[in-house]
Protein backbone atom coordinates (compact mmCIF):
# COMPACT_ATOMS: atom_id res chain seq x y z
CA UNK A 1 0.00 0.00 0.00
CA UNK A 2 2.65 2.34 1.10
CA UNK A 3 5.01 1.46 -2.18
CA UNK A 4 1.48 2.00 -4.28
CA UNK A 5 0.57 5.18 -2.66
CA UNK A 6 3.73 7.30 -1.75
CA UNK A 7 6.53 5.82 -3.85
CA UNK A 8 8.07 8.84 -5.13
CA UNK A 9 8.74 6.79 -8.45
CA UNK A 10 4.86 6.40 -9.88
CA UNK A 11 2.94 6.68 -6.31
CA UNK A 12 -0.99 7.59 -6.88
CA UNK A 13 -0.76 10.73 -4.28
CA UNK A 14 3.10 11.34 -5.05
CA UNK A 15 2.80 11.34 -8.91
CA UNK A 16 1.06 14.38 -10.80
CA UNK A 17 -0.52 13.11 -13.64
CA UNK A 18 -1.49 15.31 -16.72
CA UNK A 19 -5.79 15.77 -16.70
CA UNK A 20 -6.55 13.84 -14.13
CA UNK A 21 -7.11 14.25 -10.07
CA UNK A 22 -7.79 11.61 -7.52
CA UNK A 23 -10.11 14.01 -5.60
CA UNK A 24 -13.92 15.35 -6.74
CA UNK A 25 -16.45 14.36 -8.89
CA UNK A 26 -14.23 14.51 -11.79
CA UNK A 27 -11.49 12.39 -9.64
CA UNK A 28 -11.93 8.88 -8.21
CA UNK A 29 -13.37 9.72 -4.87
CA UNK A 30 -15.48 12.61 -2.67
CA UNK A 31 -14.45 13.09 0.81
CA UNK A 32 -17.11 15.18 2.89
CA UNK A 33 -15.34 18.48 3.36
CA UNK A 34 -16.16 18.50 -0.69
CA UNK A 35 -19.20 17.39 -0.44
CA UNK A 36 -20.21 20.27 2.21
CA UNK A 37 -18.50 23.59 3.57
CA UNK A 38 -20.33 22.80 7.07
CA UNK A 39 -18.10 19.21 7.76
CA UNK A 40 -15.29 21.38 7.65
CA UNK A 41 -17.15 24.42 9.81
CA UNK A 42 -18.00 21.67 12.22
CA UNK A 43 -14.54 20.82 12.92
CA UNK A 44 -13.56 24.53 13.37
CA UNK A 45 -16.23 24.38 16.10
CA UNK A 46 -15.11 21.40 17.79
CA UNK A 47 -11.72 23.08 18.18
CA UNK A 48 -13.31 26.32 19.50
CA UNK A 49 -14.88 25.02 22.11
CA UNK A 50 -12.13 22.31 23.10
CA UNK A 51 -10.22 25.15 23.66
CA UNK A 52 -12.88 26.73 25.46
CA UNK A 53 -12.68 23.62 28.00
CA UNK A 54 -9.07 23.88 28.15
CA UNK A 55 -9.18 27.09 29.86
CA UNK A 56 -8.59 29.55 26.54
CA UNK A 57 -4.59 28.88 26.35
CA UNK A 58 -3.51 32.22 25.11
CA UNK A 59 -0.45 30.63 23.25
CA UNK A 60 0.95 27.87 21.92
CA UNK A 61 -1.68 26.67 19.93
CA UNK A 62 -0.62 24.46 17.19
CA UNK A 63 -2.91 23.24 14.45
CA UNK A 64 -2.23 19.94 12.52
CA UNK A 65 -3.47 18.08 10.14
CA UNK A 66 -2.72 14.81 8.50
CA UNK A 67 -3.20 13.36 5.08
CA UNK A 68 -5.05 17.12 4.23
CA UNK A 69 -5.95 16.35 0.36
CA UNK A 70 -6.71 19.63 -1.50
CA UNK A 71 -6.88 21.60 1.82
CA UNK A 72 -10.53 22.12 1.98
CA UNK A 73 -10.63 20.71 5.73
CA UNK A 74 -8.23 23.13 6.75
CA UNK A 75 -9.54 26.32 4.37
CA UNK A 76 -12.85 26.00 6.42
CA UNK A 77 -11.74 25.63 9.39
CA UNK A 78 -9.14 28.69 9.38
CA UNK A 79 -12.54 30.31 7.83
CA UNK A 80 -14.71 29.12 10.89
CA UNK A 81 -12.40 30.44 13.72
CA UNK A 82 -10.77 33.68 12.04
CA UNK A 83 -14.51 35.33 13.80
CA UNK A 84 -12.91 34.66 17.71
CA UNK A 85 -9.73 36.71 17.97
CA UNK A 86 -8.94 35.21 21.36
CA UNK A 87 -8.35 31.73 19.95
CA UNK A 88 -6.79 33.03 16.44
CA UNK A 89 -4.30 35.14 18.66
CA UNK A 90 -3.45 31.84 20.68
CA UNK A 91 -2.67 29.94 17.41
CA UNK A 92 1.40 30.12 16.93
CA UNK A 93 1.65 27.43 13.70
CA UNK A 94 -0.81 25.37 11.43
CA UNK A 95 1.06 21.89 10.19
CA UNK A 96 0.05 20.10 7.28
CA UNK A 97 1.88 16.92 7.14
CA UNK A 98 2.05 16.08 3.65
CA UNK A 99 4.23 13.92 1.34
CA UNK A 100 2.84 14.88 -2.17
CA UNK A 101 4.15 17.67 -3.70
CA UNK A 102 1.45 18.04 -6.50
CA UNK A 103 -0.79 18.19 -3.42
CA UNK A 104 0.96 20.63 -1.26
CA UNK A 105 0.49 23.19 -4.31
CA UNK A 106 -3.19 22.62 -4.54
CA UNK A 107 -3.01 23.34 -0.49
CA UNK A 108 -0.90 26.05 -0.84
CA UNK A 109 -3.14 27.94 -3.77
CA UNK A 110 -6.37 27.13 -1.78
CA UNK A 111 -5.24 28.15 1.77
CA UNK A 112 -2.72 30.95 0.75
CA UNK A 113 -3.70 32.10 -2.30
CA UNK A 114 -0.56 34.46 -3.94
CA UNK A 115 1.45 34.86 -0.80
CA UNK A 116 5.05 33.71 -1.14
CA UNK A 117 5.86 29.98 -0.21
CA UNK A 118 9.32 29.49 1.34
CA UNK A 119 11.75 26.70 1.90
CA UNK A 120 12.65 26.20 5.24
CA UNK A 121 14.48 23.85 7.85
CA UNK A 122 11.45 20.94 8.46
CA UNK A 123 9.88 21.64 4.45
CA UNK A 124 7.68 24.62 3.15
CA UNK A 125 6.16 27.71 4.59
CA UNK A 126 3.50 30.41 3.62
CA UNK A 127 0.90 32.64 5.61
CA UNK A 128 -2.73 31.76 5.25
CA UNK A 129 -5.73 34.59 3.55
CA UNK A 130 -7.56 33.94 7.22
CA UNK A 131 -6.15 35.84 9.94
CA UNK A 132 -2.49 35.80 8.71
CA UNK A 133 -1.78 32.51 10.51
CA UNK A 134 1.66 30.33 9.69
CA UNK A 135 0.84 27.63 7.44
CA UNK A 136 4.14 25.01 7.48
CA UNK A 137 4.44 22.05 5.48
CA UNK A 138 6.53 18.85 6.59
CA UNK A 139 6.83 15.05 6.32
CA UNK A 140 6.54 14.15 9.92
CA UNK A 141 4.13 15.90 13.09
CA UNK A 142 6.15 19.08 14.37
CA UNK A 143 4.77 19.99 17.68
CA UNK A 144 5.87 19.59 21.10
CA UNK A 145 3.24 22.39 22.92
CA UNK A 146 -0.96 22.85 22.91
CA UNK A 147 -1.70 20.38 19.41
CA UNK A 148 -4.78 20.02 17.90
CA UNK A 149 -4.68 17.55 15.69
CA UNK A 150 -7.28 16.43 12.67
CA UNK A 151 -7.21 13.14 10.92
CA UNK A 152 -10.04 12.81 8.15
CA UNK A 153 -9.68 9.93 6.15
CA UNK A 154 -5.57 9.34 6.79
CA UNK A 155 -6.07 6.18 9.08
CA UNK A 156 -8.01 4.14 5.89
CA UNK A 157 -4.69 4.58 3.94
CA UNK A 158 -2.24 3.68 6.18
CA UNK A 159 -0.17 0.24 5.25
CA UNK A 160 -2.23 -3.32 6.46
CA UNK A 161 -1.12 -6.59 7.23
CA UNK A 162 -3.36 -9.62 6.76
CA UNK A 163 -3.17 -12.87 8.86
CA UNK A 164 -5.34 -16.06 8.46
CA UNK A 165 -6.04 -18.49 11.26
CA UNK A 166 -4.71 -22.24 9.95
CA UNK A 167 -5.30 -25.09 11.88
CA UNK A 168 -3.16 -27.26 13.61
CA UNK A 169 -0.79 -29.10 10.99
CA UNK A 170 -0.77 -33.52 11.03
CA UNK A 171 2.44 -34.60 9.18
CA UNK A 172 2.25 -37.78 7.72
CA UNK A 173 2.59 -41.08 10.47
CA UNK A 174 5.97 -42.57 9.77
CA UNK A 175 7.11 -45.38 11.43
CA UNK A 176 10.03 -48.15 11.64
CA UNK A 177 9.99 -51.63 12.37
CA UNK A 178 12.05 -53.26 14.83
CA UNK A 179 12.46 -56.81 16.41
CA UNK A 180 10.79 -55.41 19.17
CA UNK A 181 7.62 -53.85 16.75
CA UNK A 182 6.61 -50.82 15.58
CA UNK A 183 8.35 -47.23 16.38
CA UNK A 184 6.70 -43.70 15.96
CA UNK A 185 9.49 -41.21 14.40
CA UNK A 186 6.60 -38.05 14.40
CA UNK A 187 8.21 -35.74 17.28
CA UNK A 188 5.94 -32.90 16.63
CA UNK A 189 6.68 -29.28 18.52
CA UNK A 190 4.25 -28.24 20.98
CA UNK A 191 3.66 -24.99 18.97
CA UNK A 192 2.59 -27.31 15.91
CA UNK A 193 -0.37 -28.57 17.78
CA UNK A 194 -1.72 -25.78 17.57
CA UNK A 195 -3.71 -22.72 15.60
CA UNK A 196 -0.92 -20.22 14.12
CA UNK A 197 -1.47 -16.95 12.24
CA UNK A 198 0.14 -17.39 8.88
CA UNK A 199 0.43 -14.14 6.80
CA UNK A 200 -1.26 -13.26 3.58
CA UNK A 201 1.32 -11.97 0.99
CA UNK A 202 1.03 -10.29 -2.29
CA UNK A 203 2.16 -12.00 -5.00
CA UNK A 204 2.43 -12.19 -8.35
CA UNK A 205 -0.70 -13.92 -10.36
CA UNK A 206 0.54 -16.51 -11.29
CA UNK A 207 -0.85 -19.24 -9.19
CA UNK A 208 -4.25 -19.42 -8.55
CA UNK A 209 -5.62 -17.82 -5.27
CA UNK A 210 -8.51 -18.70 -3.42
CA UNK A 211 -8.51 -16.05 -1.52
CA UNK A 212 -10.77 -12.83 -2.05
CA UNK A 213 -11.09 -8.99 -1.17
CA UNK A 214 -14.33 -6.95 -0.42
CA UNK A 215 -13.39 -5.63 -4.34
CA UNK A 216 -12.24 -8.54 -6.01
CA UNK A 217 -15.85 -10.18 -5.89
CA UNK A 218 -17.63 -7.25 -7.69
CA UNK A 219 -18.83 -8.26 -10.66
CA UNK A 220 -18.66 -4.71 -12.48
CA UNK A 221 -14.98 -5.22 -11.38
CA UNK A 222 -14.64 -8.93 -12.57
CA UNK A 223 -16.00 -7.48 -15.99
CA UNK A 224 -14.59 -4.27 -16.54
CA UNK A 225 -11.30 -4.17 -15.08
CA UNK A 226 -8.29 -5.96 -16.36
CA UNK A 227 -6.72 -9.30 -14.53
CA UNK A 228 -4.93 -8.16 -11.52
CA UNK A 229 -1.19 -8.66 -11.76
CA UNK A 230 -1.26 -9.19 -7.92
CA UNK A 231 -2.72 -11.79 -5.78
CA UNK A 232 -2.96 -12.60 -1.99
CA UNK A 233 -1.17 -16.16 -1.00
CA UNK A 234 -0.90 -17.70 2.46
CA UNK A 235 2.67 -18.19 3.56
CA UNK A 236 3.89 -21.54 3.97
CA UNK A 237 4.83 -20.82 7.78
CA UNK A 238 4.92 -18.44 10.58
CA UNK A 239 7.00 -15.19 9.60
CA UNK A 240 8.34 -12.35 12.78
CA UNK A 241 4.91 -10.26 11.31
CA UNK A 242 2.39 -13.16 12.13
CA UNK A 243 4.41 -13.69 15.17
CA UNK A 244 4.86 -10.49 17.32
CA UNK A 245 1.50 -8.62 15.79
CA UNK A 246 -1.05 -10.49 16.39
CA UNK A 247 0.21 -11.36 20.15
CA UNK A 248 -0.19 -7.55 20.80
CA UNK A 249 -4.14 -7.67 21.37
CA UNK A 250 -6.00 -9.91 23.12
CA UNK A 251 -8.72 -9.26 20.44
CA UNK A 252 -6.60 -11.41 18.21
CA UNK A 253 -5.47 -13.98 20.56
CA UNK A 254 -9.55 -14.55 21.28
CA UNK A 255 -10.14 -15.29 17.32
CA UNK A 256 -7.02 -17.37 16.60
CA UNK A 257 -9.19 -20.81 17.40
CA UNK A 258 -11.32 -19.58 14.59
CA UNK A 259 -10.57 -21.79 11.06
CA UNK A 260 -9.41 -19.70 8.50
CA UNK A 261 -10.61 -16.69 10.41
CA UNK A 262 -8.95 -13.71 8.66
CA UNK A 263 -7.64 -10.11 10.25
CA UNK A 264 -6.13 -6.80 9.30
CA UNK A 265 -3.54 -5.32 11.32
CA UNK A 266 -1.88 -1.54 10.91
CA UNK A 267 1.37 -1.11 13.03
CA UNK A 268 2.04 2.16 11.32
CA UNK A 269 -1.96 3.57 12.33
CA UNK A 270 -0.94 2.35 16.11
CA UNK A 271 2.34 4.19 16.21
CA UNK A 272 0.52 7.18 14.59
CA UNK A 273 -2.00 7.35 17.15
CA UNK A 274 0.38 6.52 19.95
CA UNK A 275 2.21 9.72 19.23
CA UNK A 276 -1.20 12.21 19.06
CA UNK A 277 -1.89 10.68 22.62
CA UNK A 278 1.88 11.26 23.87
CA UNK A 279 1.63 14.73 22.00
CA UNK A 280 -1.13 15.20 24.35
CA UNK A 281 -0.95 13.59 27.51
CA UNK A 282 3.00 13.04 27.59
CA UNK A 283 4.50 9.66 27.15
CA UNK A 284 4.76 6.93 29.07
CA UNK A 285 7.84 5.65 27.97
CA UNK A 286 9.85 7.91 25.39
CA UNK A 287 11.52 5.13 23.66
CA UNK A 288 11.20 4.48 20.03
CA UNK A 289 10.13 0.95 19.55
CA UNK A 290 10.60 -1.11 16.32
CA UNK A 291 7.40 -0.92 15.24
CA UNK A 292 7.18 2.75 15.74
CA UNK A 293 6.62 4.88 12.39
CA UNK A 294 6.70 8.38 13.73
CA UNK A 295 9.97 9.66 16.32
CA UNK A 296 8.38 9.80 19.80
CA UNK A 297 6.85 12.85 21.65
CA UNK A 298 9.07 14.80 23.71
CA UNK A 299 8.15 15.04 27.23
CA UNK A 300 5.17 17.32 28.41
CA UNK A 301 4.47 18.64 31.97
CA UNK A 302 0.63 19.74 31.60
CA UNK A 303 -1.55 17.39 29.28
CA UNK A 304 -2.79 20.30 26.42
CA UNK A 305 -4.33 19.62 22.77
CA UNK A 306 -6.31 17.05 21.52
CA UNK A 307 -7.37 14.81 18.61
CA UNK A 308 -10.18 14.27 16.25
CA UNK A 309 -10.33 11.43 13.88
CA UNK A 310 -12.74 10.72 11.35
CA UNK A 311 -12.87 7.82 9.15
CA UNK A 312 -14.13 4.45 7.88
CA UNK A 313 -14.78 0.63 9.47
CA UNK A 314 -16.55 -0.80 12.13
CA UNK A 315 -17.34 0.47 15.62
CA UNK A 316 -16.15 -2.66 18.21
CA UNK A 317 -15.16 -5.71 15.56
CA UNK A 318 -11.62 -6.38 13.62
CA UNK A 319 -11.79 -5.44 9.97
CA UNK A 320 -11.46 -8.63 7.55
CA UNK A 321 -10.31 -8.44 3.64
CA UNK A 322 -11.63 -5.15 3.58
CA UNK A 323 -8.50 -4.11 1.01
CA UNK A 324 -9.98 -2.44 -1.62
CA UNK A 325 -9.14 -0.50 -4.80
CA UNK A 326 -11.09 2.96 -5.65
CA UNK A 327 -11.21 4.89 -9.42
CA UNK A 328 -13.73 6.44 -11.07
CA UNK A 329 -16.10 6.18 -7.31
CA UNK A 330 -15.93 2.13 -8.63
CA UNK A 331 -14.34 -0.20 -6.43
CA UNK A 332 -11.73 -1.78 -8.38
CA UNK A 333 -9.42 -4.92 -7.95
CA UNK A 334 -6.47 -3.09 -5.43
CA UNK A 335 -4.07 -5.54 -7.14
CA UNK A 336 -4.28 -4.13 -10.90
CA UNK A 337 -2.91 -0.72 -11.78
CA UNK A 338 -0.52 -0.26 -9.24
CA UNK A 339 0.07 3.93 -8.85
CA UNK A 340 -3.47 4.55 -10.73
CA UNK A 341 -5.96 3.21 -8.44
CA UNK A 342 -6.51 4.67 -4.77
CA UNK A 343 -6.02 1.60 -1.65
CA UNK A 344 -7.70 1.81 1.45
CA UNK A 345 -8.95 -0.79 4.27
CA UNK A 346 -11.15 -0.22 7.69
CA UNK A 347 -9.98 0.96 10.01
CA UNK A 348 -9.47 -0.69 13.60
CA UNK A 349 -11.13 1.71 15.66
CA UNK A 350 -11.18 -0.32 19.09
CA UNK A 351 -7.05 -0.71 18.20
CA UNK A 352 -6.43 2.75 17.95
CA UNK A 353 -8.31 3.15 21.37
CA UNK A 354 -5.68 0.63 23.00
CA UNK A 355 -2.93 2.39 20.71
CA UNK A 356 -3.63 5.73 22.55
CA UNK A 357 -4.41 4.62 26.11
CA UNK A 358 -1.64 2.16 26.06
CA UNK A 359 0.68 5.56 25.09
CA UNK A 360 0.17 8.14 27.98
CA UNK A 361 -1.76 7.98 31.11
CA UNK A 362 -3.20 11.41 30.92
CA UNK A 363 -5.48 11.26 27.85
CA UNK A 364 -9.04 9.58 27.42
CA UNK A 365 -10.22 8.44 24.26
CA UNK A 366 -14.24 8.85 23.62
CA UNK A 367 -16.14 6.93 20.64
CA UNK A 368 -16.16 5.78 18.42
CA UNK A 369 -19.38 7.33 17.33
CA UNK A 370 -20.96 7.52 14.28
CA UNK A 371 -20.37 10.43 12.08
CA UNK A 372 -23.93 11.12 11.59
CA UNK A 373 -24.55 11.51 15.34
CA UNK A 374 -21.55 13.58 16.19
CA UNK A 375 -22.13 15.83 13.32
CA UNK A 376 -25.99 16.19 14.87
CA UNK A 377 -24.70 16.62 18.01
CA UNK A 378 -22.65 19.77 16.48
CA UNK A 379 -25.29 21.48 15.35
CA UNK A 380 -25.39 20.17 11.11
CA UNK A 381 -28.59 20.72 10.50
CA UNK A 382 -29.16 24.26 12.22
CA UNK A 383 -25.99 25.34 10.60
CA UNK A 384 -27.72 24.03 7.11
CA UNK A 385 -30.95 25.93 8.11
CA UNK A 386 -29.13 29.32 8.35
CA UNK A 387 -27.31 28.88 5.10
CA UNK A 388 -30.79 28.50 3.38
CA UNK A 389 -32.04 31.78 5.45
CA UNK A 390 -28.92 33.66 4.12
CA UNK A 391 -29.70 32.28 0.59
CA UNK A 392 -33.53 33.52 1.28
CA UNK A 393 -32.61 37.25 2.45
CA UNK A 394 -29.69 37.92 0.13
CA UNK A 395 -31.61 35.83 -3.22
CA UNK A 396 -32.84 39.59 -4.09
CA UNK A 397 -29.55 41.91 -3.84
CA UNK A 398 -27.09 39.47 -5.54
CA UNK A 399 -25.32 39.77 -2.63
CA UNK A 400 -23.32 37.30 -1.43
CA UNK A 401 -24.71 34.79 1.27
CA UNK A 402 -23.50 35.01 4.63
CA UNK A 403 -21.45 32.33 5.90
CA UNK A 404 -21.75 30.59 1.97
CA UNK A 405 -18.53 29.56 0.58
CA UNK A 406 -19.75 29.41 -3.18
CA UNK A 407 -20.21 33.12 -3.26
CA UNK A 408 -22.62 35.55 -4.63
CA UNK A 409 -26.24 34.87 -6.30
CA UNK A 410 -27.74 35.46 -9.42
CA UNK A 411 -31.04 37.36 -9.41
CA UNK A 412 -32.33 33.91 -10.19
CA UNK A 413 -34.79 31.96 -8.47
CA UNK A 414 -34.15 28.70 -10.16
CA UNK A 415 -30.00 29.12 -9.02
CA UNK A 416 -31.49 30.03 -5.22
CA UNK A 417 -34.00 27.28 -5.52
CA UNK A 418 -31.27 24.88 -6.34
CA UNK A 419 -28.27 26.23 -4.02
CA UNK A 420 -31.07 25.73 -1.05
CA UNK A 421 -31.24 21.60 -1.96
CA UNK A 422 -27.88 21.28 -2.89
CA UNK A 423 -27.34 21.96 0.87
CA UNK A 424 -29.38 20.15 2.43
CA UNK A 425 -29.18 16.98 0.49
CA UNK A 426 -25.43 17.37 1.13
CA UNK A 427 -26.00 17.14 4.89
CA UNK A 428 -28.75 14.39 4.44
CA UNK A 429 -25.78 12.60 2.50
CA UNK A 430 -22.91 13.39 5.46
CA UNK A 431 -25.75 12.06 8.32
CA UNK A 432 -28.16 9.73 6.51
CA UNK A 433 -27.66 6.15 8.56
CA UNK A 434 -29.43 4.05 5.08
CA UNK A 435 -27.52 1.72 3.79
CA UNK A 436 -26.03 2.63 0.10
CA UNK A 437 -27.22 6.21 0.50
CA UNK A 438 -25.13 8.15 3.00
CA UNK A 439 -22.25 8.22 4.86
CA UNK A 440 -23.72 8.70 8.55
CA UNK A 441 -23.03 5.15 10.00
CA UNK A 442 -20.28 3.75 7.76
CA UNK A 443 -17.76 6.49 9.12
CA UNK A 444 -17.29 7.22 12.35
CA UNK A 445 -15.15 9.56 14.93
CA UNK A 446 -13.26 9.22 17.85
CA UNK A 447 -11.69 12.10 19.64
CA UNK A 448 -8.51 11.99 22.32
CA UNK A 449 -8.46 14.53 24.95
CA UNK A 450 -6.58 15.33 28.06
CA UNK A 451 -7.84 12.98 31.21
CA UNK A 452 -10.31 14.89 32.47
CA UNK A 453 -12.61 12.21 34.90
CA UNK A 454 -14.80 11.52 31.95
CA UNK A 455 -16.08 14.81 30.78
CA UNK A 456 -17.16 14.08 27.56
CA UNK A 457 -16.35 16.42 24.47
CA UNK A 458 -18.93 17.78 22.08
CA UNK A 459 -20.05 15.83 19.92
CA UNK A 460 -19.42 12.47 21.81
CA UNK A 461 -21.92 13.47 24.03
CA UNK A 462 -20.74 16.99 25.63
CA UNK A 463 -22.84 19.80 25.85
CA UNK A 464 -22.44 22.21 22.90
CA UNK A 465 -22.01 26.48 23.81
CA UNK A 466 -21.17 28.36 20.67
CA UNK A 467 -21.45 32.19 20.48
CA UNK A 468 -25.01 33.25 19.02
CA UNK A 469 -23.97 34.67 15.52
CA UNK A 470 -23.07 31.28 14.20
CA UNK A 471 -26.87 29.85 14.22
CA UNK A 472 -28.62 33.18 12.90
Amino acid sequence: MRQCLTSPNGGYYTTNREGRDQFGRKGDFVTSPEISQIFGELFGLWLLTEWMVQGRKKHGVELIEVGPGLGTLMDDILRTVSTFKSLVSSIENVYLVEASPSLRAAQKELLCGDAKLEEVSIGYRSISKFAGLPITWCEDIRSDKTPFIFAHEFFDALPIHAFQSVPPSQPPTQTLSTPTGQISLNRSKPEAQKPQWRELLVSPTTLTSGITTSASSSPSMKSKEPKPDFQLSLAKASNPSSLLLPAQSQRYKDLLPTKDAVIEISPESHSYVADFARRIGGSKNAKLTASSAVPPAPPKSEPSGAALILDYGPANTIPSSTLRGIRSHQLVSPFAGAGEVDLSADVDFLALVEAALGASDNVEVHGPVEQGVFLEQMGIKERSEMLVRGLERKSEKGAEAPGDREGSLDNDAVEVQSRKRAIREAVDRLVSRLPGRGMGTLYKALAIVPERGGKRPVGFGGGLVIPNHYFN
